[in-house]
């Protein structure tokens, strides 16, 4: 028998200290960099935005590719990136930790729909707030102390 899966992933990180270092007018760069990798994972990008202190990626995930894995590689290569293009220069580094809900593929659309509209959604509420309701909605236990610490 054939092995079947779809296994959609909406990823949230942020940068150290959650510092505006991710300059919007070199963030496609970045983007293009991220969608590289996750290509050179078997896995496929269907989504990345976000705004100076984080990103969103939505993507699948190749059932070879552990999750810690994967997202401590997108994070590792490219902060090693951001810090050797020049485009960043006050860029220190992602945050500890990250976000990973899994979503039904009938929710792409949704999901998709929301981190496209990053900048207007951000207009109305923090990246701490977010992540917050996020976590709330999807019942995700959380310790609020530890939220958005570095250390």
């Amino acid at each position: 028998m054939a092995t079947y899966r779809q296994i959609l992933y909406h990823i949230v990180f942020r940068t150290k200290n959650s510092e505006r270092t991710l300059s919007q007018e070199n963030i496609s760069h970045l983007y293009k960099y991220i969608w590289g990798i996750i290509s050179n994972k078997g896995c496929t990008l269907l989504r990345i935005n976000g705004m100076e202190d984080h990103i969103h990626i939505l993507s699948d995930l190749h059932p070879t590719v552990a999750l810690s894995d994967y997202v401590k590689e997108i994070k590792t290569a490219s902060s090693i990136w951001l810090k050797e293009s020049g485009e960043f220069p006050h860029f220190k580094g992602w945050g500890t930790g990250y976000c990973a809900l899994t979503y039904a593929f009938r929710d792409k659309d949704i999901i998709t729909q929301y981190i496209k509209n990053q900048q207007e959604h951000h207009q109305r509420e923090t990246f701490q707030d977010e992540l917050k309701r996020i976590l709330v909605e999807e019942r995700v236990e959380f310790d609020e102390h530890f939220l958005l610490r570095d250390d």
